[in-house]
């Protein structure tokens, strides 16, 4: 057993309660939260799923008011924020409610403490940079992949730099998270597919990261074992609610993860890439993490291997290259099943945008805690890799 082991560890996390209709306990928790009016963060989409009229039906049997924001984007722009901070300001709001993916729910992170420390969202940025708590936040997951919903993470756009910001701080983590595996039912399969990878991503970084714990550990192998086995089976299979709730709890676990053991590499190249090009935060990181791996593998490889048992990978009579072949193999495998067979050059990314992006992921806090140590030149190396 090593030193590490004993080593003194501090961990963050809300109250959650997973399972079928966990959306409809929303007027409860706002009501035992003691709010009066809640601002509702939300997306068009989510609203024309109905997933928002069921939270909003069960606000109303507890008495409680709310107003109504959906103008948020895919990558939530800080405009979007400071907008959402007005107008809970001007309708006299004392909660927020965020339902959606990750973006509705960074969104509501952000407009909580833009209201509470009455600052400009990007001054946030950065790790403990948050003094005053937000107001009380409730989060209702309608994907399995940001976990944004567990975590003390917040990914903003800076459309000023064209850079996504990390808001890292335990004054975000949500005061309760309902995991309804019944929304995802209304996911389309790309978005299945991107959530799901991001999670899985989530996972693997978590546990290769110089900041994993015991903890964190048995969480990010569990996400990875639910995530590798039901994920295929939720795409291919979109209203199965028991193949939905794996995948709703593996995103869970990850997110319970890297919110504690931050990430990688991977990450923080992918924020660059959404910064500057908006894409799709997932189907970045599906596309980045064969290529990080293959550059992280020979500084963790007993960690890195044991990712690969969780996928079920049979790692048995392989030497430490053949197990990294036969990782990089398997997620290969799980991402062309999910359909992202693309590589960045195919969303037009060139390699005139490679500079800029390695610059823009160097300043990333999630590159901190990468196994390995990169230099802007390896950072470089690897987008083009990818392309």
């Amino acid at each position: 057993m090593t030193e590490t082991t004993f080593e003194l560890r501090k961990f963050v996390a809300p109250e959650f309660i997973i399972g079928v209709d966990a959306r409809q306990l929303a007027g409860r928790y706002a009501k035992n939260l003691g709010a009066s009016h809640v601002f509702l963060v939300t997306g068009p989409n989510i609203i024309k799923a109905g997933w928002v009229q069921d939270v909003i039906e069960s606000l109303e049997s507890e008495g409680i008011r709310h107003t109504l924001f959906s103008e948020v984007s895919p990558n939530p722009r800080d405009h979007e924020v400071m907008t959402g901070a007005e107008q809970y300001k001007s309708a006299g709001c004392d909660a927020v409610v965020a339902v959606g993916g990750g973006s509705p729910m960074d969104c509501a992170k952000g407009i909580g403490i833009v209201v509470s420390n009455d600052q400009h969202i990007l001054e946030f940025e950065g790790i403990d940079n948050v003094r005053i708590p937000a107001p009380p936040l409730i989060c209702i997951p309608t994907t399995a992949g940001s976990a944004a919903d567990v975590s003390q993470f917040a990914i903003i756009t800076d459309t000023s730099r064209k850079v996504k910001i990390a808001i890292v701080s335990k004054k975000i983590v949500p005061d309760i998270s309902l995991s309804d595996p019944v929304p995802l039912t209304s996911l389309s399969k790309e978005l299945t597919a991107h959530t799901g990878m991001d999670a899985i991503v989530h996972s693997i970084e978590a546990y290769v990261s110089n900041a994993s714990s015991p903890v964190t550990d048995i969480q990010a192998l569990e996400s990875i074992r639910l995530l590798s086995a039901y994920l295929p089976l939720a795409y291919h299979n979109p209203d199965h609610i028991g193949y939905r709730y794996k995948t709703m709890l593996g995103s869970l676990l990850a997110g319970l993860a890297f919110s504690n053991a931050s990430l990688g590499a991977v990450h923080a190249m992918a924020h660059s890439l959404g910064g500057l090009s908006d894409l799709p935060h997932g189907e970045c990181n599906a596309l980045l993490l064969e290529s990080v791996i293959d550059y992280n593998f020979s500084v963790c490889p007993d960690r890195y291997e044991a990712v690969a048992e969780a996928m079920n990978v049979d790692c048995q009579s392989h030497d430490t290259q053949g197990i990294k072949q036969k990782l990089l193999s398997a997620l290969q495998t799980l991402r062309n099943e999910l359909g992202i067979t693309e590589r960045l050059g195919d969303l037009g990314v060139t390699k005139e945008h490679i500079p800029a992006l390695a610059k823009s992921a160097m300043r990333d806090p999630c590159l901190a805690t990468n196994p390995r140590r990169l230099t802007v030149t390896e950072l470089e190396q690897i987008y083009e890799g990818a392309l």
